[in-house]
């Protein structure tokens, strides 16, 4: 036997601590009680562990976030450190914000490591025999190649995962729970389209194709992995798809393959960071037979709801068992994600269909349009919310953003050959032959979206890796060095052109690259 407490976000203000006493009082009973019973017990921390705001915290710079600093992990590992448990922590998007204070992630994560006393990033605790609870850090902020609130867990911790995995095998006996702070590519869980999943940050290395699949891959090829754990969403655990099985009923849709691994999301503890008013956390207990996963409610006391019963058949194989219905169908429309189904309307637009696909039958999207297609390439695109979304090729998972509504709605969509038979490419100015791949398989394709009425035209680029999702939101220190040029620009034309602040900030613009056109020349 062994219990586990697992706590989501926290995003610690100092000056609202209300919340986290109340929630500590909870668990405290729970600790104490698995203490006397057997002993095996551990709180692990999904990271986010300080507010990404000014809390009043630094008198002499008024500006600078709480989240990342040293004293936010200070804090932290108190709180942490006070609930008579040995704890773990993993790194979470906001755990190296400390921007004002350290140049650099790997300065920041020292200090990260050095206040909650651990040796690396990662960590292992075998909780029970042959059972090991596993965490995985994000250790990228500041080189973040886009979106700085992107999960990344890099290489050395992947491949010290993989040979962990390997050297613990399923047949063996062994049992492993893993913990991040975002779920990996393929869970399944409820994610949020308007936040997540158009910035490109839903899921572990989202914007790595490569390290983005290898986490499921992992999953799909160990199954002593049992259960994943992870927070980000800051959603609440009444959704039954905050939870998800590795298989599901034949009538939801095809086999998930999700390995042997139950996949949980995990709430947060002070309201004031809910997205949905929920505060919780997470209660994971095993025993011989399997485990389960409860909810430990701390806006009614601390109450503990199973949420699912987990049995073991074989080493490699359970059975999984909702333990309530779904408790959120009011929020369910606005916060649940449309993810692609086999059953659903789509086309495959390969090599052996017709060298026109028309998607939407030359009718206009609308906000109700749903419909994917797979492309010669293999890359899925698909209709939802009247935005046009990449979704994994494999796990159908949302990926990102292609065009907004105010690009799709009203527009009909197709998917055309572009392919010449001797691999000619054209610019203005002349026609230059190249040289074909001898592995090229696949067929040359443009989507289109276009305009019936007006007769307009627009063809969606992919990007150079091949991708459609646009991976343009870059990581905050790059934003934030754009926005002190802009200021700077502002405070030139008031000395310069001698304009008023008002009419200075309405007169500055940025321009971005790279690729504006697909001419060949610069002008």
């Amino acid at each position: 036997s062994f219990l586990v407490g697992i706590l989501g976000d926290l995003h610690i203000d100092p000056r609202k601590m209300d919340d986290y006493t109340e929630g500590h009082d909870h668990w405290i009973p729970i600790f104490e009680r698995a203490k006397e019973a057997h002993g095996n017990v551990a709180l692990v921390s999904l990271g986010d562990l300080g507010e990404s705001k000014n809390c009043d915290h630094n008198p002499d710079n008024p500006d600078e976030l709480f989240a990342g600093t040293s004293l936010c992990h200070a804090m932290a590992a108190e709180f942490l450190g006070s609930f008579g448990v040995p704890y773990e922590v993993i790194g979470g998007n906001h755990d190296l914000e400390g921007i004002d204070e350290f140049r650099t992630d790997q300065q920041n994560l020292k200090v990260f490591m050095e206040a909650h006393g651990k040796p690396t990033p990662q960590f292992c605790r075998e909780i029970a025999e042959k059972t090991l609870l596993v965490g995985l850090g994000s250790t990228i902020f500041r080189e973040a190649p886009y979106t700085s609130h992107e999960v990344i867990i890099d290489q050395g911790q992947i491949d010290w995962f993989e040979d962990l995995l390997k050297s613990k095998p399923a047949d063996e006996g062994w049992k492993i729970f893993v913990f991040t702070h975002a779920p990996p590519n393929g869970s399944g869980l409820r994610v949020l389209q308007e936040n997540h999943v158009v910035n490109g940050c839903c899921w572990l290395n989202h914007s790595n194709e490569k390290q983005c699949k290898k986490f499921i891959e992992l999953v799909r090829e160990h199954r002593a992995i049992k259960g994943w754990f992870s927070g980000h969403f800051h959603l609440g655990q009444d959704y039954q798809d905050s939870i998800t099985f590795p298989t599901i009923p034949r009538e939801e849709g095809p086999y998930p393959n999700r390995g042997s691994c139950v996949f949980a999301q995990t709430s947060v503890m002070r309201g004031g960071t809910s997205r949905d008013g929920r505060q919780q956390s997470r209660l994971l207990r095993g025993n011989k037979d399997g485990f389960e996963i409860c909810t430990v409610d701390h806006k009614h006391g601390g109450k503990i709801r199973l949420d699912a019963t987990i049995t073991y058949k074989d080493s490699g194989h359970e059975v999984g068992v909702y333990q309530h219905d779904d408790e959120a169908y009011d929020h369910d429309n606005y916060f649940k994600v449309y993810q692609p189904m086999e059953g659903d309307q789509c086309y495959i637009c390969g090599p052996e269909s017709d060298e026109e696909c028309s998607i939407t039958d030359d009718e206009p999207v609308t906000m109700d349009t749903r419909i994917w297609w797979r492309l010669s390439c293999g890359r899925v695109l698909g209709v939802m919310n009247g935005m046009l979304l990449e979704y994994d090729s494999s796990t159908l998972a949302p990926l990102g953003l292609v065009l907004t509504s105010d690009e799709l709605l009203g527009r009909a969509i197709a998917v055309v050959d572009s392919g010449l038979d001797e691999c000619v490419v054209s610019d203005d100015n002349d026609m230059e032959s190249i040289e074909c791949d001898d592995n090229y398989q696949e067929r040359e394709q443009a989507v289109i979206v276009h305009d019936i009425e007006k007769g307009s035209i627009m063809v969606v680029q992919p990007n150079e890796d091949g991708s459609y999702w646009r991976k343009i939101v870059r990581n905050k220190i790059a934003r934030m060095k754009e926005k002190r040029r802009e200021k700077a620009a502002i405070q030139y034309g008031m000395e310069r052109l001698w304009l008023s602040p008002e009419e200075s900030k309405k007169s500055v613009v940025s321009t971005w690259g790279p690729y504006t056109t697909t001419s060949g020349n610069a002008l």
